[in-house]
């Protein structure tokens, strides 16, 4: 009855239905030297998807979990809530109790068209970060359609989030809040890909509620529309691109813009105007000639009050989390990858981080955290990335991962992270180590 496939605890095919069932979890034990209490983490799960009639497919994934986390998790919890889960309670004072449900369904109304309907996470790019939309905040209620044309790709996404900064209603009903974005990607050679992204974000909670039927024409420019309405919502715009340089190697970039005007944005007097978000990384697969050895290195930087807006309900947030970077803004990154398949069965995968940000002191706002409107910015010129105290944090993480049975990880990881301030010398140093067990469920990034 079980596992008459190696990778299903159950499945069934037929002419109306293929469905497959999956028992998933995610156990880990380990220390962190500058805590006197242990890290562990057990999380419980079933996934199931299927296509019925070969027509409507469906996911949906619900896991129960508990644990304690290294303290630089704990203290990003406090600030943005649980990362890429957002609602959890407090357990046994330093642990977290928190419950994981993603479920979408998804259709195929015409050859070239693909539309997905549920509760899930989306990502927009090529890089380990994104900087238009990101996957490391919350689950959030989505409608997508992907239309193929040849050459080129089309996404329209619509949302609906929550603003968690205002509570609605004796029940604490949570404010809503809106997004519409859309993005067309073309292929222009075989080694070169292109993309063109634009996003809004609105809420409507003063004049009437709920989500605005002009942003839902699919073939329309929002920036148009938003002018057209008189509104103020938050609008970006932004490319990104993709070349094959090489057999082995890609060149991939992302830029968005979140502000622009031109009397302020080419002087040299540090407009707070000046709010916009880069990437350049490369990817490089068997490298030097190592087959199943993998390089990626990546730099990105976002300036100050980069997406935020003058109502903090329109801020480029979801559920107090950001939508793009987990540092939200006002920071320079360098991120090096590294993945290795030594063995059919044994991987090793390591992550180093150097990062420069500002960080807000004495009640003042120098454009790092996303949850503040602009409105209370330090000033209006002058401004640089990084402003403020500066912050430096240097990560590494090393995880050697050996597949026992289909699915089934055995995993051993190591992790060293320092913070670094002027103002407050050495403000955190963590050195942590865990043995972890994991079947049919992706591991727990949280490289912040």
């Amino acid at each position: 009855t079980f596992f008459s496939q190696p990778a299903d605890l159950y499945s069934i095919h037929n002419e109306d239905v293929d469905l497959h069932v999956n028992f998933a979890t995610n156990n880990y034990v380990g220390r962190e030297n500058n805590t006197d209490t242990g890290l562990w983490f057990t999380g419980r799960g079933v996934e199931i998807r299927g296509i019925i009639n070969q027509k409507l497919g469906f996911y949906t994934y619900v896991a129960d979990n508990q644990g304690t986390f290294p303290l630089y998790v704990r203290q990003y919890t406090e600030r943005y809530n649980m990362p890429a889960e957002g609602l959890s309670k407090t357990l046994r004072r330093t642990g977290v109790d928190f419950m994981t449900a993603r479920g979408y369904i998804t259709f195929r109304p015409l050859k070239s068209i693909n539309v997905q309907f549920g509760h899930d996470r989306n990502f927009i790019g090529s890089g380990y970060r994104s900087l238009i939309l990101s996957d490391n905040s919350s689950p959030y209620l989505f409608m997508r359609i992907d239309t193929h044309l040849g050459k080129f790709q089309y996404t329209n996404l619509w949302t609906s989030m929550i603003n968690y900064e205002n509570f609605q209603g004796r029940d604490l009903l949570r404010a809503k809040k809106y997004t519409a974005m859309h993005h067309l990607s073309v292929n222009l050679s075989d080694r070169f890909n292109v993309g063109v992204f634009e996003s809004i974000v609105f809420s409507r909670d003063n004049v009437g509620g709920g989500y605005d039927l002009d942003y839902l024409n699919p073939i329309i420019f929002y920036r148009f529309v938003e002018s057209y309405l008189g509104s103020e919502d938050n609008a970006l715009l932004g490319v990104n691109f993709r070349w094959l340089g090489a057999r082995r190697a890609s060149l991939y970039g992302q830029f968005l813009l979140d502000e622009f005007l031109t009397k302020c944005y080419f002087n040299r007097e540090g407009s707070w105007t000046k709010k916009y978000a880069a990437q350049l990384g490369v990817k490089y697969v068997d490298a030097f000639g190592i087959p199943n050895l993998d390089l990626q290195g990546e730099y990105n930087v976002v300036r100050p009050y980069t997406y935020t807006h003058r109502d903090g309900a329109r801020n480029y947030t979801h559920f107090r989390q950001p939508l793009a970077h987990p540092l939200g803004a006002n920071f320079s990154e360098l991120l090096a990858i590294m993945r290795y398949k030594i063995t059919p069965r044994l991987s090793a995968y390591g992550t180093m981080m150097w990062t420069k940000q500002g960080v807000d002191y004495d009640g003042q706002n120098w454009g790092g955290n996303l949850l503040l409107d602009y409105e209370t910015r330090v000033g209006d010129f002058g401004n640089t990335i990084a402003q403020g105290v500066p912050l430096f944090t240097r990560f590494a993480d090393l995880r050697l991962s050996y597949m026992l049975a289909h699915n089934l990880f055995l995993e051993g990881r190591v992790l060293l992270r320092r913070e670094e301030s002027p103002r407050y010398a050495v403000r955190q140093s963590t050195r942590l180590s865990m043995i972890a067990l994991r079947y049919n469920i992706p591991y727990r990034q949280q490289t912040f």
